[in-house]
């Protein structure tokens, strides 16, 4: 990995944030437009294009489901329950908290209720690697919040079948339908609807860089959960952090694909090379070592920063999808941390592990988003339905008023509308 001295938190930031590629966006836009016109024959040809798969029904019958089952043996599933069982509590808990109000504001009634999105499409990866982890982080949330239609897919592989393990997991969680159809192309088919496949309110799960580019396009007219690019990781360190952890922890995440965004920041000179050292050491002995290598080579680095205040500076403005603090004193750090997607404490709180059995949700925000937004969670699911009601003697009461922002706005019919009502 690079290490770099950074004296300047601002410029190194603008250095070394991934550009994102455009070249994909007009084949994207030709799949969706096909998608849109032609419904389940397009669908049915870009699979065969893309993974080879010749498709005869998009939906899986309750009898491929049971087959599923048969081929999944039993410490599989009782990682699938323990893992959906967690998160069901960390959601559960989350919803708790929402509870319906009524407000009165001089005699005027407001009413905010919590109401869950009728349908929702969890797209499920399954290209590089095998995700019936991001199947329990999407549905499970979904089904918490009270949402209907819960509709997976996921591409299937030249055979097309989609991964059992997979196809259990949205069993076992709660999905009403599975899909095998994967890419731009079942974005596409969730926004538009087919039919083999209606359209849903909104659509959510990570995907490749066409999954993303095609979930931007298509949230003018379907909401979107976030755009989740590739895998970051960003650990904070100091001298007291174990640099073998580090650097597992930052093999583990780059194992995902060539273009994961993955650094360590320190103080400690000594430190960054200890790690890149063990790095070195185990890329040539690990499994996946073509994308970890690739990835760590060409987009990870070692940022050797002056004092703790910078660190903390670089790891808001890079904003990281995780965000590992393995220091002396990690709350001290995490108090001052503004901008990841999540934050895990200790050198014992590896982002591998929050990944399937913390608890926690790994959907999470990538490119940035960590600023404005935090994991997948049953919020994602809910809506606030208002309803207010006012009388006669209220509008009475709010006429002057009225009329001065009517003026003001140059809308007069709308202190008519009021008026009309209190002459």
């Amino acid at each position: 990995m690079k290490i770099i001295q950074v004296s300047n938190v601002e410029k190194f930031v603008a250095q070394v944030l991934p550009k994102q590629p455009q070249k994909n966006k007009s084949i994207v836009e030709s799949i969706l437009k096909n998608v849109q016109k032609n419904g389940d024959s397009a669908i049915k040809k870009y699979e065969k294009k893309f993974s080879g798969a010749k498709i005869t029904l998009l939906r899986l019958s309750q009898t491929e489901i049971k087959d599923a089952f048969s081929k999944v043996s039993k410490n599989k599933i009782d990682a699938i329950r323990l893992s959906k069982s967690r998160l069901e509590k960390t959601e559960s808990a989350v919803k708790s908290i929402l509870k319906n109000k009524t407000i009165n504001i001089d005699g005027i009634k407001i009413s905010k209720k919590f109401v869950p999105i009728q349908s929702v499409g969890c797209y499920i990866p399954g290209g590089l690697a095998r995700y019936p982890s991001s199947v329990i982080m999407s549905v499970v949330p979904a089904k918490i919040a009270g949402v209907k239609r819960i509709a997976v897919v996921s591409p299937p592989n030249s055979d097309g079948k989609i991964d059992p393990l997979t196809i259990v997991a949205a069993d076992l969680c709660g999905a009403n339908e599975i899909y095998r159809v994967g890419g731009a192309q079942a974005i596409a088919a969730l926004s538009f609807g087919t039919k083999s496949i209606s359209k849903v309110d909104k659509i959510v799960g990570p995907g490749g860089m066409f999954v993303t580019i095609a979930k931007s396009m298509v949230s003018e007219k379907t909401a979107i959960d976030m755009l989740a690019g590739p895998t970051e990781l960003g650990i904070i360190a100091d001298t007291t952090a174990n640099p073998r952890y580090i650097a597992l922890d930052l093999i583990s995440q780059s194992e995902h694909s060539n273009d994961t965004f993955c650094y360590l920041i320190t103080n400690s000179e000594k430190l960054a090379k200890s790690v890149d050292k063990i790095i070195t050491e185990l890329s040539n002995k690990i499994k996946r070592n073509n994308f970890v290598k690739t990835s760590l080579k060409e987009n990870g680095f070692i940022a050797i920063c002056k004092n703790n205040s910078d660190m903390i500076k670089l790891a808001n403005e890079l904003a990281p999808e995780h965000l590992q603090i393995m220091t002396k004193n990690p709350n001290d750090f995490a108090s001052k941390i503004t901008s990841s997607g999540l934050v895990l404490l200790g050198n014992d709180t590896p982002s591998s592990a929050s990944d399937y059995l913390l608890g926690s949700n790994h959907i999470l925000p990538t490119n940035g988003f960590g600023k404005i937004r935090g994991s997948l969670s049953v919020l994602d699911f809910i809506k606030v339905d208002t309803q207010i009601s006012a009388s006669k003697s209220i509008l009475s009461k709010i006429s002057k008023h009225m009329e001065i922002f009517t003026e003001a706005e140059g809308l007069p019919n709308h202190y008519e509308a009021v008026r009309g009502r209190i002459q």
